[in-house]
């Protein structure tokens, strides 16, 4: 299927999307028109400095808006990092949030807007139980979501992933309404992304998809909608590492992206369980922890699994339409696009497996993979993605 990039799109599920080439000018009209007059901008240092973040800010300026810049994001964006966020939209009379940048910036705009007319504290709304209910709905700031990497879906998501440095954990902020109010998605935004963080990132989305796809719960919409967003991976994630200006390429996986992260809301797996303490624990980049465990978890859960592969298999017209044609044509592409085969090679051992281990079962995406997993198999399947084995985890 192709995709004309002079065409652009006008999406309502899950949310408003703008989808097209140079849609991000659109942005102050849509402030205006969800009344936001004084936007703070959320990004990380990295983007701050760049051009596409001075001319957000010089148009929304022009259209009269009092817009600030807050990035003080690290790569895992932390609590502390979301109540600097709310005391600078606070201290600046903001109205609504312009969420910018990849997952970490996406995942902070979101909480800074959640947590700015709470008089709880952030940790109070971690993914358990029906704690989300204790929110004030009325202080959730309206958010704008632009995301420049084709990966997390974040700005799609009813969560925010926030590290709590003290628990050295990652926590899962919900709320319905955390869910961004309009989302634009401009490939021209994702252009300067470099190779390695496109493969990364791109990995991610599928891992979303592929781990949707794989969930027990039952959601026939989910399914379709990963099972396309698989096929999208496939067709563009390798033109667009191989050249970054292709923005068809780009578009599609933005495309990808959002759909993966539509269809998790049936739920992740393991390879969430695990990324999630492994980058709190060793401050790694999500989208490659993921893109390195994804065939670890596949073969773990094979015996669950095996028939959806068959289907999957059949639906990316792979010449071995069955659960080890998935597993081969996942260890073909990660090695495409150069991500490392073991998470020894990312500098992480297997010294503190137990705990990785427990943490993963605590995490809240385990509940929805395919096999119950305990605290000691975590450890080993951790144990197997460090030393790049495929043995029966115990």
């Amino acid at each position: 299927m192709t995709f004309d990039i002079t065409e652009h799109a006008n999406w309502n599920y899950p949310t408003q999307i703008a989808v097209g080439v140079g849609r991000s000018c659109e942005l102050p009209d849509l402030c205006l028109t969800l009344g936001i007059r004084a936007p703070l901008l959320v990004t990380d240092p990295g983007l701050a400095s760049l051009s596409m973040v001075t001319e957000i800010q010089r148009a929304c300026l022009d259209a009269g808006l009092a817009i600030q810049c807050f990035s003080d994001v690290q790569g895992n964006p932390t609590g502390e990092n979301v109540i600097a966020g709310v005391n600078c939209f606070k201290a600046g009379n903001h109205d609504g949030v312009i969420a910018l940048g990849g997952g970490s910036a996406l995942d902070a705009g979101k909480a800074i807007a959640f947590l700015s007319g709470q008089d709880r504290p952030l940790w109070d709304f971690d993914d358990v139980g029906d704690n989300w209910t204790r929110a004030n709905e009325d202080g959730i700031a309206p958010i704008i979501a632009l995301p420049t990497t084709a990966g997390t879906g974040s700005e799609v998501g009813r969560v925010s992933v926030i590290t709590d440095t003290d628990a050295r954990r990652k926590r899962l902020i919900f709320h319905p309404r955390i869910l961004p109010s309009a989302v634009i998605l401009d490939p021209e935004l994702t252009v300067s992304l470099p190779a390695h963080l496109t493969a990364a990132t791109g990995m991610d989305a599928l891992s979303h998809n592929l781990e949707a796809y794989c969930s027990p719960q039952f959601h026939p919409m989910a399914d379709g909608i990963a099972l396309e967003g698989i096929r999208r991976v496939k067709q563009y994630l390798l033109r667009a590492i191989q050249d970054g200006q292709d923005l068809e390429a780009r578009t599609q996986l933005l495309v990808a992206s959002t759909m993966g992260a539509t269809a998790f809301q049936k739920g992740l797996g393991a390879m969430h369980a695990l990324a999630h303490p492994l980058g709190a624990h060793y401050n790694a980049h999500h989208g490659l922890l993921n893109a390195i465990l994804m065939p670890y978890v596949l073969h773990a859960n094979r015996s669950a699994i095996e028939a959806k592969l068959e289907n999957l298999a059949r639906a990316l017209n792979l010449a071995n339409a069955s659960f080890d044609g998935v597993f081969e044509w996942v260890i073909d592409l990660r090695a495409a696009t150069g991500i490392p085969p073991r998470l020894s090679d990312i500098g992480i051992d297997a010294t503190d497996a137990e705990f990785i281990g427990e943490r993963a079962a605590e995490d809240a995406t385990a509940t929805t993979n395919p096999i119950n997993f305990s605290p000691a198999q975590y450890s080993s399947l951790f144990c197997n993605a460090v030393h790049g084995s495929f043995d029966t985890i115990v």
